[in-house]
């Protein structure tokens, strides 16, 4: 049984409780896709990038950085091969990689890697935070958040004290009036 528009909104406030009432998107645009050529290539380094994750997400993760960086080898322009061995290095508490793996891939990006754009600006605002460096991760879930990503959404909140008081406020309010 499919979620409806309304059931989407509410599992989106109960996930993301510091976004805005008015940032819940009722009627959610079309999902972030990239957009590559259907190459012989690319098909091959797809393949072995689900592969790494799959490793990735078994605990394996030098054997999926090991898988990544092949794909890397063989297509190196494919952001999103770069953006899934930042999760990896992350993983492997190896930040400044990774920092430097998400810069790689958002200088790659272009309008056809919209998806990869957003997700890697997401993924190293958050960096940018870890290390104190709010200026940065600030400006990076700006570009993520314009992208549309909630997450990137959120955080922007949560480096604004003053909206999340307010948010907060506001939800006491529409608390009370229900």
């Amino acid at each position: 049984m499919a979620l409806g528009d309304y059931d989407k909104a509410v599992l989106t406030c109960v996930f993301n409780p510091n976004l805005p009432i008015e940032e819940v998107e009722v009627n959610p645009t079309a999902e972030l896709k990239d957009e590559e050529q259907c190459t012989s290539l690319n098909l091959q380094t797809q393949q072995i990038e689900i592969e790494a994750i799959r490793l990735a997400e078994c605990g394996k993760l030098e054997d999926a950085l090991n898988l990544i960086n092949s794909a890397i080898e063989l297509a190196p322009e494919r952001p999103s091969l770069y953006n899934n061995k930042a999760h990896m290095l992350q993983y492997l508490r190896r930040f400044d990689d990774a920092f430097e793996t998400l810069t790689l891939c958002i200088a790659l990006c272009t309008q056809k890697h919209r998806k990869t754009l957003s997700q890697a600006c997401a993924q190293r605002g958050v960096l940018h935070k870890r290390a104190k460096r709010l200026k940065e991760a600030r400006m990076d879930f700006e570009e993520a958040a314009k992208l549309g990503s909630t997450f990137a959404k959120s955080q922007l909140i949560d480096l604004n004290p003053y909206a999340a008081i307010c948010n907060q406020m506001l939800r006491q309010v529409m608390d009370e009036l229900n």
